[in-house]
């Protein structure tokens, strides 16, 4: 059995895996609240758009953050879990359709996925526990750094990178350290396609080389980090059933029939809204301190069905 064919069966494994975690997570969360947890039509439409542009490279995370803040679907402590857990078979279906499609030596693809899923377990650990204002926090800071990757990445360019397909010595470890920080930022909301992009160009390889890396290293990962997001209960099951549910059939619209649009304009749009919805967290996530500091009940923004004050 060939490396790739055997990368290829253990995504069928988590994704197996994926599917029994997300079974029972939602099991628990009726149980505990007596919601069927059914996904809405705002929730699958998200799904849809998102997925649909993530699989042409725009990212899904950044657009998602935006979407559920902006007509508060998600509480904002519940949108890294619900991130994580909506868009994981999506983004193996993209795995399963990309990974095969550019020659990566093997050490280099299986270590750099092995790196993300222990950076995703650690950090998914982190984050599933932290409070409202701490993940307005972290989740503004990320999505500033994202918008300025993407801007970046539309105004100039990635770095055009070089031939390598195969890493050693000191730039495998780079590589390595390197998805591993990106594995635990992507349990912030921050996508990973887009650094890991600019990560294994400037390491000299291929750009092209970043695609089954950074599509497997996501598809590996998410499940792992869905787990613990499951585990501590700290996501919202409707949206994210949402996101699976329309995800998937824009994966493969995407992926085996478009194929590629001129995504320059959206690509500049979506700089705009990430940077406007990183400052309502970083604001909102303010406003929550002082509240605190005054003795005073925290506002409580973007709950589902309640306004934002």
């Amino acid at each position: 059995m060939s490396a790739k064919l055997a990368l290829l069966v253990a995504l069928g494994l988590f994704a197996a895996f994926y599917l029994a975690v997300l079974v029972r997570g939602a099991r628990q969360a009726r149980q505990r609240t007596g919601d069927r947890g059914t996904a809405t039509p705002a929730g699958v439409a998200t799904g849809f758009v998102t997925n649909f542009f993530d699989t042409l490279g725009i990212g899904s995370f950044a657009t998602t953050t935006a979407i559920f803040r902006q007509w508060r679907m998600v509480r904002d402590e519940r949108i890294p879990g619900t991130l994580n857990v909506g868009h994981t078979l999506p983004t193996i279906a993209q795995a399963f359709i990309f990974t095969t499609l550019v020659p990566v030596g093997a050490k280099t693809l299986i270590g750099m996925i092995a790196a993300a899923i222990l950076g995703a377990w650690l950090g998914a650990g982190v984050v599933a526990s932290w409070s409202r204002r701490r993940v307005q926090i972290g989740m503004g800071i990320a999505l500033i750094a994202m918008a300025l990757i993407m801007a970046w990445r539309t105004g100039v360019g990635d770095p055009t990178g070089g031939n390598l397909l195969e890493l050693d010595g000191a730039l495998l470890v780079l590589a390595l350290a390197g998805n591993f920080f990106l594995g635990m930022l992507m349990t912030l909301g921050i996508g990973l396609y887009a650094p890991c992009m600019i990560l294994v160009s400037l390491l000299g390889m291929n750009p092209k080389a970043a695609f089954p890396i950074m599509m497997g290293s996501c598809a590996f990962l998410m499940p792992v980090a869905s787990a613990r997001f499951v585990r501590e209960q700290a996501f919202d099951v409707r949206a994210a059933l949402g996101l699976l549910i329309g995800g998937v059939p824009a994966v493969l619209i995407a992926g085996l029939i478009v194929k590629s649009l001129p995504l320059t304009v959206v690509k500049w749009i979506v700089v705009v809204v990430v940077l406007y919805t990183a400052t309502t967290l970083l604001l909102a996530a303010r406003k929550r301190e002082a509240s605190e500091a005054l003795g005073q009940p925290a506002p409580v923004p973007n709950e589902p069905g309640v306004a934002t004050p």
